[in-house]
């Protein structure tokens, strides 16, 4: 992954004159969306290349070690080995970025990829997940209880109140507050793009959230009404870039919730390279969070490497 973000003191003043032109957004949004770059021969590569930065989650009610087990297993081999030879693809080592579970399920997670001899990393989703309406003690304890288990990335969630009503430094000091409970740990900060109101708004959070050292921006818990969007993932990979040209450095980006077929996957891809560059297109500076993404894409992958290989 990314060298860990060191975060900035809060700069109030940049925050407060972040103005967001929706017209040029959702206008942007539309552009990507009506690309279709992939030529045919290149497009199982680039299936591929969103296979690996899969976050694979299960995060139910009755998730088992049973099925956390599973989920481990798919993560180590989310490919079927005749494809990945067809494509001469088998020794490069395809897996997932990593599987991602609720704190009570992280050693679970740990002892199936330690029993498989995988160093694939757990992510845990904590501090309240998803409502965050959970005390401050309570969603750091949740944090370092995940660490301990194992976690190596944390997907926090930011408290939406805070930034509904512009409490900027205390959603500022919170999110400090998580990250030193990370300790080693990767921090991805959801911001819950569906309950924050505006664009503007996304995009302060954004600022804030990178500002208290928040390795990755994600957009949704997956459990809220709306949930990734192209036109909220420019606001919020812009507000990436500003980022970067003020402090020099990457964070990373994560679109999560509803994403569920190969066709969008591709989308992701171009929007970030089309906006963030090649070096974004890499599981270190993007993730995509998904349960069920990950059948279609191996049926579209099927599909074009036996098309492929037919016409030839």
């Amino acid at each position: 992954m990314s060298a860990r973000n060191p975060g900035m003191p809060l700069d109030l003043e940049w925050v407060s004159k972040v103005r967001v032109n929706t017209q040029a957004v959702l206008k942007r949004a539309q552009q990507i969306q009506g690309r279709n770059k992939n030529k045919k021969q290149w497009q199982a590569a680039w299936l591929l290349r969103a296979v690996t930065c899969i976050d694979l989650t299960t995060l139910a009610g009755d998730d088992t070690p049973g099925n956390v087990h599973r989920l481990c297993m798919k993560a180590t081999q989310p490919v079927r080995y005749d494809l990945l030879k067809s494509m001469d693809m088998q020794d490069k080592g395809v897996t997932t970025a990593a599987v991602c579970v609720y704190p009570s399920r992280v050693a679970d997670a740990v002892k199936s990829l330690k029993a498989a001899n995988s160093s694939l990393p757990v992510a845990s989703v904590a501090t309240g997940f998803p409502a965050g309406q959970t005390s401050l003690k309570t969603r750091l304890e949740e944090v370092r209880m995940a660490v301990e288990d194992g976690a190596m990335e944390i997907d926090i969630v930011i408290n939406r109140t805070l930034a509904l009503t512009g409490q900027w430094e205390a959603m500022y000091e919170e999110v400090c507050q998580f990250r030193e409970a990370c300790g080693e740990a990767h921090m991805k900060s959801i911001l819950a793009i569906g309950e924050l109101g505006t664009y503007t708004n996304v995009y302060k959070a954004s600022l804030v959230a990178m500002m208290a050292g928040s390795d990755f921006i994600k957009t949704s818990t997956g459990k809220e009404s709306v949930n990734a969007t192209y036109p909220v993932a420019i606001v919020m990979v812009r507000a990436i870039r500003d980022y970067f040209l003020k402090t020099g450095h990457k964070v990373g980006f994560k679109p999560a919730g509803g994403i569920r077929t190969a066709k969008e996957s591709l989308v992701w891809l171009t929007l970030m390279k089309e906006e963030l560059g090649d070096e974004w297109l890499s599981p270190r500076l993007f993730r995509l969070g998904a349960s069920s993404l990950l059948a279609d894409i191996e049926r579209q992958v099927h599909t074009h490497t036996f098309q492929h290989t037919s016409h030839n």
